[in-house]
Formats: C-alpha cells, structure tokens, sequence
C-alpha cells in the first residue's frame, strides 16, 4: 500500500513545482520590494540631427554647411527673397520638400541622407532653370555648389 501515497506524494510535488514556478516567473513583487524584478530596458540612443541653414533668395539657395555625412539633417529653410519658393531635396534618399514659402515664410524638412549625390532645387515653376539648385555630395568629397 506505500505505492499509491508514494505515486499521490511524488504528483502533488511536481504540481506544488509547477505552481512554484509559475507564480515566480509570472509574479510581480507588487512594488513592495520583495521580489527580484528586471529593470526596463534602456532607451535606444539616437544621435540628434545636424540642422543646416538654407536660405532661398530669388533664383539662388545658400547652405550653411558643404560637407555632409549620413545621417538625419534638419533643414531650416528660410525664403528671403520676393517671390514664392520651395526646397526640393533629390537623391538616394528619394524625393522631400518643403511646403512653398511666401516672402519671410520658414519651414523645416528633416530628412535622414544616405551616401550619395543629391540635388536641392526650387521646385517652384521655372525656378530650378533660373539658378536655383544645388548639389551635395553625402559622404565623399562635395562638389560646386552650383551646375
């Protein structure tokens, strides 16, 4: 008869283990400091955006920096001029520009650059044909800044 208390005890054992084991893996102190608990994990870095002026005057743009690295970038664009303009970024990054910007208007495009060559014009009617755009290379040595 020592067989079957023997079989019952080894059971409720095992069941008493399980539960043991589950509670401790689902179970939370409950803030009172009693339990050992993983701390969050941290917060990715992110590296802040280099911000770059550019200023749109009638058919020309100005960049406040030439060298570019990959990267995210703020564009703070900024149409000094008297007519409406834009700021079109072209390249392997694809396609983003500003909203069109009245005399005195400013906008923000934040765009993150992959290495290559992109092309930042007017995206304004005929603009781009009378001298508004530029090129920067990302990544490597920078070119003229005009065609």
């Amino acid at each position: 008869m020592t067989q079957p208390r023997t079989r019952n005890r080894v059971a409720l054992g095992l069941a008493a283990g399980a539960l043991t084991a589950l509670l401790a893996a689902c179970g939370d102190d409950g803030g009172n400091g009693g339990g050992t608990t993983t701390p969050p994990p941290s917060p990715t870095t992110t590296t802040a955006a280099t911000r770059v002026d550019a200023d749109l005057a009638d058919y020309r743009i100005t960049l406040s920096r030439q060298s570019f690295e990959p990267g995210a970038y703020h564009f703070v664009v900024k149409n000094t001029g008297q007519q409406t303009h834009a700021l079109e970024i072209e390249g392997s990054g694809g396609e983003n520009r500003t909203t069109t910007l009245g005399p005195g208007e400013s906008d923000t495009l934040n765009v993150t650059l992959k290495s290559g060559t992109y092309t930042l014009s007017c995206p304004v009617d005929g603009h781009k044909d009378l001298g508004m755009k530029t090129q920067i290379t990302v990544g490597g040595p920078s070119p003229n800044t005009g065609y």
